[in-house]
């Protein structure tokens, strides 16, 4: 197999046509419809080439199933929280693969609270596949499929509202938007508008035809990074394919990449109001100092945003996110968003009566250097096998701080490292941080052995 399809309580992902197929999402899509309440269901997809077979795959499952499909085109995940939430939906379903390669695709749940699925309701979902046991409607009783006008608008609003929208226009900020011919490039044209930005935007059609890899990673942003600096902008943003995640570039052409768009939107919203921040395991404590330095508590929870917002809203977060650029403000969605991150981002900006740069901003930001690696899965290393896996090597490291929630995380009061299975990948992935990057480098290094040394046993 070229690819391998991942069926978990996050949804299914794979290699379409060796791996994942139609029939799987159709069956996958009405699995989900058989579990929601009565009431429509948001269908969106970003703007992979295969999203029309996939679109007409899925609402086909979600229409057999007795439920009225509001198709929304290619639109952003985050859009699509606050379109459930906002309507009364009694869902949504996201068809994106986000940061994969071209020939994956995938499917993401919503629940109606505007949220992606809980592990519990995720695990009905999967159960519900695994046995085939799909709430088929009669042939009277089969939902309508509809389509959905401007479905960016009352997130667009939202999104306004949470930034001083007179201080960024008077600026007017000349911005570089890599969308990532994905589903982020119409909004974020819109929303740069709006704020009165210069907007040059690459890759803002939903095409699919990506002009690079689509993770938004240093590597693949390099050609990105020289145009912000040769068109003038103020800032480069970078989006995945469904614009969840946001990556940044400054005006000198440096990528700033995903960890600090976080810390960087939380220093604004932090100097708006100040309370709890949630943060995942894996995210940089750059964040988790500013957020201290400030006398707020900070919140750690495993891997995934649905984690993360539980404990937001559990603690009453202004903000919260994790480091892959996902930034959640619950004031205008509980989904990472990459629109959010934008404007606190300009909204910083804007806020220096001296015209201070992204730069400059950075330079002031707490500093840690991060490694970030991944192995290959062991073959046929099951739960049990990985859990021993992370009890050897918890024991090699005395007095570390040991949290077993997600993997495995090791802390120490100047550096720490996680390493965990991927969810949506046949990976583990090693992440470890210090203040000083050979100190890091060692500490992912002597796991990542650790990790290789099982593979190869």
């Amino acid at each position: 197999m070229k690819g391998t399809r991942i069926a978990s309580v996050s949804g299914i992902r794979g290699w379409v046509g060796d791996g994942l197929d139609p029939a799987a999402a159709l069956e996958f899509a009405a699995a989900y419809a058989s579990q929601c309440e009565p009431g429509a269901i948001v269908l969106s997809h970003d703007g992979r080439l295969t999203a029309p077979v996939f679109e007409a795959a899925v609402a086909a499952g979600i229409a057999g199933a007795g439920r009225e499909v509001w198709k929304v085109g290619a639109t952003a995940t985050p859009t699509v929280g606050v379109l459930v939430r906002e309507r009364g939906a009694a869902g949504g379903v996201q068809i994106s693969a986000s940061h994969n390669p071209p020939e994956y695709n995938g499917l993401k749940f919503f629940q109606p609270a505007g949220m992606v699925l809980s592990p519990e309701a995720g695990r009905g979902v999967l159960d519900r596949w695994k046995r085939k046991d799909f709430a088929w409607a009669p042939f009277d009783g089969l939902g309508r499929i509809r389509n959905l006008d401007e479905p960016d608008e009352v997130h667009l609003e939202r999104v306004l509202g949470v930034v001083d929208v007179d201080a960024i226009r008077a600026r007017r900020f000349t911005v570089a938007l890599d969308a990532c011919h994905g589903a982020g490039g119409r909004l974020g044209k819109a929303l740069l508008e709006r704020l009165g930005c210069r907007s040059i935007v690459l890759g803002g059609e939903p095409d699919g035809r990506y002009d690079h890899t689509p993770e938004p990673t240093a590597r693949n942003l390099a050609d990105f990074a020289k145009v912000v600096p040769a068109v003038g902008a103020a800032v480069g943003f970078a989006q995945d394919p469904d614009a969840d995640r946001l990556a940044l570039v400054d005006e000198r052409g440096r990528y700033i990449g995903e960890e600090l768009t976080l810390a960087l939107a939380a220093l604004r919203r932090l100097g708006q109001e100040t309370g709890p921040v949630v943060l995942n395991l894996s995210t940089s404590m750059t964040t988790e100092a500013l957020a201290r330095d400030r006398g707020c508590p900070v919140i750690r929870t495993p891997v995934g945003e649905i984690h993360v917002v539980e404990a937001m809203l559990a603690n009453g977060a202004v903000i919260g996110g994790e480091g892959n650029g996902g930034v959640i403000d619950p004031r205008v969605g509980l989904v990472r968003d990459s629109f959010v991150g934008m404007a606190l981002t300009l909204d910083l900006l804007a806020s220096s009566s001296e015209s201070k740069p992204l730069s400059a901003w950075v330079e002031e930001l707490p500093r840690f250097a991060m490694v970030k690696d991944q192995y290959p899965l062991p073959p046929g290393l099951g739960p049990d096998a990985i859990a021993g896996l992370w009890e050897r090597i918890a024991a090699a490291y005395e007095g570390a701080e040991v949290d077993r929630r997600d993997g495995l995380r090791l802390a120490w009061p100047d550096r720490w490292v996680h390493v965990r299975a991927s969810n949506t990948e046949p990976i583990v992935r090693v992440i470890a941080e210090a203040g000083k990057e050979s100190d890091a480098r060692a500490l992912a290094d002597r796991v990542g052995r650790q990790v290789s040394e099982e593979g190869r046993s």
